[in-house]
């Protein structure tokens, strides 16, 4: 047997150099941290205007970064690809589906999302979640505009097509979430909390307790006068602010004091139908001088992070939770 291997490995060393040129070596310190290093660029942080959807045509409006993220196809993030979408009443648009998970926020409207057979009905703050499949059309009957964000970019760096969809096409009706957020601003210990908020949840993922396999949003409150203590984690957050006022902002920064205050952070302001990128890793916090009440969701690839154990989201050790 190691006769024949050998014979094997020499008759066929002519093809040794192409089996070996895309090889390479690198001492572990220049490689270990490509961020660092410079090859590979970090996440930056980003900020999308309500203006690109308020007037025009139907359309899709991808909030593209692959020039900044160094990737060869579309993306907001190494995993994740938002977009705005506008559709005129009356018309149609169809939105690819090269992914596992999409995630549609009606910012506005009322009409109906068709997936293959299945017609889920939307109107004006609803939420719906997609497998893999057909492609989804929306079909508006007033004006509207969703926030639409899937995996696609993820399956583009792993070479792969999404074959079996790992859930069912889902609505989260704007009454359900909106009384189930009031529920927890209502507890007797949301005061003490460090947020008030509410995940979104599926059914077939009990164990990461996300709204699909990949995919993580949260709807938050963000009351008058609040100031909310940093935190970070390891998934990319495209937030969306779903109503504000002038006077509410995030700081983001990539470290904290011992005393939880974030050294030189950035300020972004929030606008109502605006989003926004908080690179993964990066302390943050949110703010309300507004004199009245805001709303955001977040959207994140957490329940991947999830899955695989490395969420790592953290508080400082001064927030109550």
């Amino acid at each position: 047997m190691t006769r024949t291997t050998e014979i094997a490995i020499n008759h066929d060393a002519v093809g040794l150099a192409s089996l070996t040129s895309d090889g390479g070596y690198l001492e572990y310190t220049k490689a270990a941290n490509p961020i660092a290093s410079g090859s590979i660029p970090p996440i930056p942080i980003v900020q999308f205007s309500a203006d690109l959807h308020g007037s025009g045509p139907s359309r899709v409006i991808p909030l593209d970064i692959a020039e900044r993220l160094g990737c060869g196809s579309p993306a907001s993030s190494a995993s994740l690809m938002a977009n705005f979408v506008r559709v005129q009443a009356g018309d149609r648009i169809a939105t690819a589906n090269r992914a596992t998970s999409h995630l549609l926020y009606a910012l506005q409207g009322e009409g109906v999302v068709q997936f293959g057979d299945t017609r889920i009905p939307y109107r004006s703050g609803d939420l719906i979640t997609l497998p893999c499949g057909p492609d989804p059309t929306v079909v508006a009957h007033e004006d509207s505009v969703f926030y639409w964000v899937n995996d696609e970019p993820l399956l583009r760096y792993l070479g792969v097509a999404p074959v079996s969809p790992q859930f069912r096409p889902t609505l989260y009706p704007r009454e359900k979430s909106r009384a189930a957020l009031q529920e927890a601003a209502s507890d007797a210990l949301a005061a003490q909390r460090s947020r008030i908020s509410v995940l979104l949840t599926n059914a077939h993922f009990p164990q990461t307790l996300t709204i699909t396999h990949v995919l993580w949003a949260m709807l938050g409150i963000l009351p008058v006068g609040a100031n909310q203590l940093p935190h970070a984690h390891k998934s990319v957050a495209l937030d969306l602010i779903l109503e504000c006022k002038p006077g509410c902002y995030t700081l983001v920064s990539e470290r904290v004091d011992e005393h939880g205050n974030l050294i030189d952070p950035i300020r972004v302001p929030w606008e109502g139908g605006g989003a926004f990128i908080t690179p993964p890793g990066w302390w943050h916090s949110h703010h309300n001088e507004s004199g009245e009440v805001a709303y955001l969701m977040p959207i994140q690839d957490a329940g991947l992070h999830t899955y695989l154990r490395t969420l790592d989201i953290q508080f400082h050790r001064s927030n109550v939770t």
